[in-house]
């Protein structure tokens, strides 16, 4: 007969079989995908595009229990998930990334975990996997849900070296390999529902637009215009898609590489007014409609 293990670390007041049950609770929890991992934030629109769309770009936030912001950026060299490091003056700068390498399917309690690390890092260390161990308190326990996000896009990595440092020959060479392939971007100021972005990753043009309404509904509303045949943005414009990521859709345009991203301003805002009276419209679809929600759904794209 097997005997019974003593001296065990059971949680206070559990017994053998109360502390594993929770124990398998936890495990399940951990393995649950949150379905709009930064739902509550004014700032969601701006981290989806961030960590799925945008190339190269910075944000300062704002971080519960730090008297300096934290900057949120898109990648860091090796693709690490933070990095504390001395800046200019022989202060601290603490970087944290929301395109990684190691990272589980819950991308919002990832960056709690990588905004909880940083927070008591020293200079000099990096945290390589932002995947989340359960033990990081909620995102916006950390963040102002109320708080949006002033994003600057760059044309290059040079920002990741630290202002007045001595240029590392392997971080040269990651920065200038880094710098050969990224893709110009730039946000697109529109009074609009969510946020866009403006890529150019070579032969077109493109703009990727987050949006916050429930996807299906979206998607209803883009076929209904498209029905109509208004589902573009002006001569040479043209309606490519939708990617779906994080819960929610982003409509996808392919642009005239020539013309300036802020051109795409008044029809963005002109397309935008068409979105929302489709959204408040209850009636069913036509069959035209439906040919068109179709179309639509067989050129879909989810990204995790």
């Amino acid at each position: 007969m097997a005997k019974k293990k003593k001296n065990e670390n059971l949680p206070e007041g559990m017994s053998r079989r109360q502390a594993k049950l929770a124990a398998r609770a936890a495990e399940r929890a951990a393995l649950d995908r949150d379905p709009r991992p930064y739902d509550g934030l004014a700032m969601e629109a701006d981290l989806v595009a961030l960590q799925e769309f945008v190339p190269s770009a910075t944000a300062k936030l704002t971080v519960t229990g730090l008297d300096e912001p934290v900057t949120l950026c898109t990648v860091l060299p090796g693709a690490v998930a933070a990095v504390v490091r001395e800046d200019a003056d022989g202060g601290i700068e603490r970087l944290v990334a929301l395109q990684v390498q190691a990272h589980s399917h819950n991308p919002g309690r990832d960056l709690a975990y990588a905004i909880n690390w940083v927070k008591d890092a020293e200079s000099g260390q990096t945290l390589e996997s932002t995947v989340a161990d359960g033990n990081q308190p909620d995102l916006k326990e950390l963040i102002d849900p109320a708080a949006t996000l002033d994003a600057t896009a760059h044309d290059t990595f040079d920002w990741w070296l630290a202002e007045g440092n001595t240029l590392d020959p392997r971080l040269k060479q990651g920065i200038e390999q880094a710098n050969a392939a990224v893709m110009p971007s730039e946000e697109i100021a529109a009074d609009v529902e969510g946020t866009i972005w403006w890529i150019d990753p070579g032969e077109k043009a493109h703009v990727r637009w987050v949006r916050l309404e429930n996807e299906d509904k979206l998607i209803a509303a883009l076929a209904r215009i498209a029905a109509a045949g208004e589902l573009n943005l002006g001569e040479g414009t043209k309606f490519a898609g939708v990617f779906r990521t994080h819960g929610l859709a982003v409509p996808v345009f392919d642009l005239p590489r020539e013309i300036a991203p802020a051109e795409f301003t008044t029809p963005l805002e002109a397309l935008d007014k068409k979105i929302n009276r489709e959204l408040a419209n209850d009636a069913e679809l036509t069959a035209d409609e439906r040919k068109q929600l179709d179309n639509i759904k067989s050129r879909q794209v989810t990204i995790r």
